[in-house]
């Protein structure tokens, strides 16, 4: 699979972890930054870059890294088309593809290690879209909702 990855400072050293980890895996990895920790770096850029990425074509899915997730969750959500959360257990970052059809997983470079970030991505990347109706039909509202307020 084809990822957008890019995380602000906070998430640099786990971005950086996951980076190595997908490509040892046969992942197509497109690593967005930052490239240090050392440099500070805001998550709405990070966000922005992933999101971009993936609308554009350049990616399947994307992970984008903040501190705790949130700051990266909100802004990624901020542009139409992306459908991203924060996963910090296995079922979580499986379950907002199967049934929510999350396309950008957003994790929390101070929450979750390395070890339970790779179970979180491995889960995330392994997952599709379940085509049940019920499914298909929430997205669909979702959907509604997303066009709604563009209006």
């Amino acid at each position: 699979m084809k990822l957008a990855l890019a995380s602000d400072h906070a998430g640099f050293p786990l971005k950086d972890h996951l980076v190595r980890y997908l490509r040892q895996r046969g992942h197509e990895v497109v690593d967005l930054g930052v490239e240090s920790e050392q440099v500070r770096a805001d998550y709405p850029d990070a966000a922005a870059a992933v999101a971009q990425a993936v609308l554009g074509g350049n990616a399947e899915r994307g992970i984008v890294i903040c501190g705790s997730g949130i700051g990266a969750c909100i802004a990624a959500n901020k542009f139409s088309g992306i459908y991203a959360s924060i996963a910090h257990d296995t079922y979580s970052a499986a379950q907002g593809v199967e049934h929510d059809r999350m396309n950008v997983l957003c994790l929390g470079g101070r929450v979750v290690g390395p070890s339970v970030a790779e179970q979180l991505v491995e889960a995330y990347v392994r997952a599709e879209p379940n085509p049940d109706e019920r499914y298909e039909r929430r997205f669909q509202k979702v959907k509604a909702i997303e066009h709604k307020e563009q209006s």
